[in-house]
């Protein structure tokens, strides 16, 4: 599948030659703009895999784009500049820009960052998934757990009948551990 694309770059001549070289390498320049403005609103709107930002274009500076693109984690931004100064650098990072790359550019360059960038931004999505994941597992866990001590305390039932219990009236009601769990906690369900 092409990864789909949004531009941003305040140079008429330099967005059209941008949008040629991805459209012959199989991108899909979805939207564009020569407006910083625009940029966080056609990315919004379409959510393409990549976007591609100048830093100083009118209505809004790229990098403030770039930022708020970025913390939206819906798609993975490149900054396409004429400048290289380190501070520059440093704030495109900061605003979690994953690839720059400097003009004049050649169109290899130009794939190897995009690509690096959505590799970047794919495997921070997986990190991501995966704490959200490890952090709903030990939810649920601290909430079985309150549970069981419940009601061992006040059932007198062994840890694994208490376990067993949680376990099976989740079972047959088609329900999570952890909803159970919180019913015991809230004495709304008892053996």
């Amino acid at each position: 599948m092409s990864k789909r694309v949004v531009i941003a770059e305040d140079e008429a001549i330099i967005r059209l030659d941008l949008r040629e070289m991805l459209e012959d390498e199989g991108y899909v320049v979805v939207a564009e703009t020569g407006r910083g403005d625009e940029a966080v609103e056609l990315a919004r709107q379409h959510q393409p895999e990549v976007c591609i930002f100048d830093i100083q274009m009118p209505g809004r500076d790229g990098l403030d784009a770039a930022r708020e693109v970025a913390g939206d984690r819906t798609s993975a931004v490149l900054i396409l500049t004429a400048f290289s100064k380190r501070h520059l650098i440093a704030e495109a990072r900061d605003a979690g820009v994953l690839s720059y790359l400097v003009k004049p550019f050649q169109r290899e360059e130009l794939v190897s960052a995009i690509e690096v960038a959505w590799g970047r931004f794919t495997e921070m999505r997986e990190l991501e998934d995966t704490v959200e994941s490890l952090e709903e597992k030990l939810e649920t866990r601290k909430a079985v757990e309150r549970a069981k001590g419940l009601l061992m305390d006040d059932f007198q039932l062994s840890e694994q009948d208490a376990f067993e219990f949680i376990r099976s009236t989740a079972m047959a009601n088609r329900a999570k551990m952890r909803d159970i769990a919180q019913q015991i906690v809230d004495g709304l369900l008892t053996p």
